[in-house]
């Protein structure tokens, strides 16, 4: 039986050509468009493409991949520049990135040099509370991550269809390896759709859900001889599959849709460019991406996406800017395209230079030379952290050095000689105690019922019970604060990304936080609070429908204590705060942008307002008469642009007792 033909093993120009546009297209909408363009796609398909011929090639040759110089060769080709970026990245993190940064920025290290930032980011994206972690210089190891895992992997899948072709069922050995790769292909492309429907931030970084992408790259290297199309045609696709990876990002919104069907479309541009350079029309776009220029740059386009990315997160930390001017994207580029120049003369050439087979005893000393400083300097700097946390500040320990609130309710006049740098990494870190124990709140993807019982739990006077998402979740603190004061108990029901509202709240809402939500209300009847304490509205907005709609389930039954919501800040608060000279005048809002003159339930109409709903106002612990500030009584704020910092909650504990307590007489003494 006759096997595939495998294009012949030569230099492909135009697949340098399309990884220096990709490297370009990923640089350039992540400086100026602030987006992704699609481009990392791109480097999945040429690396399938070229991965798949050579491993072929080698295990039709030999009988073997050679797993150990294989992986030995990886390692020469991909860890000298990487952990390159890696060390100047930790030195620069250290010296420009607040102290809130550094747990995030740590972890991701780890991840990265270990191959698996692309999970590391998909657990964050799941999880509510590490939503809001800002931008981190290591990000786009992502994409090399997964990459790592395909060549790790993708040998072993050869050999798989090796050893069922002249092993087990005595077949060709290409069409078998088709035949494989066909089977990886359906089921990711088919699990990729299915994830990206249900749970896209996940999907965008799940392995599973790339391989697909990976795989047309090694169908397309056992097919490509089978392709042919005349001159005209070739001419013409290769034009339009260069014109495809260049706009998708202008097209699609690529972050908030791949990779599922959508990243098709980058992928069949790589498509149409090999198959018109398969063919070798005159005026193909295949001379113009081989020509010296894009050569030159896909020579240096690994280098070029790894230190792209940080030069522009430290640019950001270093000036303060949320956006980028077309002449600092110029410079940007220029100062990226400098370092990868100099890293690949520097760094790469030579390592690349070793042989895996004549020069072990040079390469591998070398290659733990590239590896063992970041890991040492990685755990040091994660020691230091943790030493750091270990001394945190404690609210009730120095209430005259950091007020908060309290510089409001109780008149405490806070310390000149503090810094509220001091807090910085409390805020950044500390989460409402609640959070310490996953089973006292529901995650994203669940809507199941937890509940956990808080404060004075053996007799206490009063029973409430805190219900809702996030921001319900951030007064926990405060709640704490007086609960043995008040002999009050504390049920938390909070689950993440979650309203306590009937409906959808206009699509809004995941089908697990509606679900959630209807299941919530029997049993809250059951367990008989005095009060539910609850958000009364979302940012700026009136008393929302559904929520009243929600409250009305309880008449006659429970009262509600509905709490205004606090104001959202235009930026991430700590990281403002780290980089700003002056805090309150670089990171503020003004009261406008911040509240509403009326209060949400007084634009609502308080004949819409069922007669057992009462409503807490803070406002004024937030704003002044004309600025929402970003430090208050020497205490940061907010932990991220709109949810309050642990510590400033439990700063608030008095205001709160004070617009709570009458409010648990009344209704306890009805019951009564």
């Amino acid at each position: 039986m006759n096997d595939l033909r495998v294009p012949d093993k030569r230099f492909r120009p135009e697949l340098e050509g399309v990884r220096a546009v990709a490297a370009l297209l990923v640089a350039v909408y992540h400086i100026w468009l602030g987006t992704v363009s699609g481009g990392v796609d791109v480097f999945f398909i040429v690396s399938g493409f070229l991965i798949t011929m050579s491993l072929v090639s080698r295990i039709e040759r030999t009988g073997s991949v050679q797993f150990g110089t294989y992986v030995l060769g990886l390692m020469r080709r991909l860890f000298p520049l990487a952990f390159t970026v890696m060390l100047f990245t930790i030195v620069f993190s250290y010296i420009y990135l607040p102290t809130g940064q550094w747990s995030q920025t740590i972890s991701e290290l780890f991840a990265s040099a270990l191959y698996y930032q692309n999970w590391e980011l998909a657990n964050n994206s799941v999880d509510y509370l590490a939503q809001n972690n800002e931008a981190s210089p290591l990000q786009h190891f992502w994409a090399l991550s997964i990459q790592g895992q395909f060549y790790i992997t993708w040998p072993l899948i050869i050999l798989l269809a090796y050893f069922l072709a002249r092993k087990l069922f005595k077949l060709p050995v290409r069409k078998t390896l088709l035949g494989v790769l066909s089977v990886i292909f359906l089921a990711s492309f088919i699990y990729s759709v299915y994830i990206t429907t249900v749970n896209q931030p996940w999907a965008y970084f799940d392995t599973f859900a790339r391989v697909w992408e990976f795989s047309i790259g090694g169908i397309l290297a056992l097919l490509l001889p089978y392709l042919k199309v005349n001159q005209m045609i070739s001419t013409f696709i290769g034009w339009l599959g260069l014109l495809i990876i260049a706009t998708t990002g202008l097209i699609l919104p690529v972050s908030d849709l791949f990779p599922g069907y959508a990243a098709l479309l980058p992928i069949s541009g790589v498509l149409l460019i090999l198959i018109a350079a398969e063919n070798n029309p005159s005026f193909g776009v295949h001379r113009f991406l081989g020509g010296k220029p894009f050569l030159y740059l896909g020579n240096i386009s690994y280098a070029f996406y790894l230190w792209h990315w940080p030069v522009l997160i430290f640019y950001f930390a270093m000036t303060n800017h949320q956006t980028v001017s077309f002449i600092d994207g110029l410079m940007l580029l220029g100062i990226s395209f400098i370092l990868s120049v100099v890293s690949v003369k520097v760094i790469e050439g030579p390592t690349r230079g070793l042989s895996v087979k004549t020069d072990k005893r040079k390469l591998i000393p070398l290659l733990i030379v590239f590896t063992l400083p970041v890991f040492a300097l990685n755990t040091g700097w994660s020691m230091q952290l943790t030493n750091m946390q270990s001394n945190l500040v404690t609210a009730g320990e120095s209430i005259n050095d950091f007020p908060g609130a309290q510089m409001i309710s109780h008149g405490v006049t806070p310390n000149p000689e503090v810094d509220p740098m001091d807090l910085l990494l409390q805020v950044s870190e500390e989460l409402p105690s609640m959070y310490d124990d996953s089973e006292c709140y529901t995650g994203l993807d669940s809507d199941r019922i937890h509940r956990c019982s808080f404060g004075e739990t053996e007799d206490p006077d009063y029973r409430v019970a805190l219900v809702g998402g996030s921001h319900s979740g951030h007064w926990f603190p405060a709640l704490e604060e007086i609960a043995f004061d008040l002999n009050m108990q504390i049920d938390t029901y909070i689950k993440d990304g979650c309203r306590f509202t009937e409906g959808d709240f206009g699509d809004v809402l995941t089908d697990e936080c509606v679900s959630w939500n209807q299941n919530m209300i029997q049993p809250l009847i059951d367990h008989e609070p005095d009060l539910i304490i609850t958000t009364a509205n979302v940012n700026k907005q009136p008393v929302p429908e559904g929520y009243i709609e929600m409250w009305n389930e309880f008449e006659g039954e429970i009262d509600i204590f509905a709490i205004r919501d606090n104001p959202r800040m235009d930026t991430n608060i700590p990281t403002c705060v780290g980089a700003a000279s002056d805090p309150n005048e670089e990171c503020s809002i003004s009261r406008e942008e911040g509240q509403t003159v009326e209060t949400p339930w007084e634009i609502t109409g308080e004949e819409n307002i069922p007669d057992h709903v009462y409503f807490g106002d803070f406002t004024n612990y937030f704003c002044d008469s004309e600025t929402c500030p970003a430090v208050i009584g020497n205490v940061i704020v907010y932990r991220d642009n709109h949810h309050l910092s642990t510590f400033y909650s439990r700063t608030l504990g008095p205001a709160l007792r004070e617009q709570l307590e009458p409010v648990l007489q009344e209704v306890t003494s009805e019951t009564e």
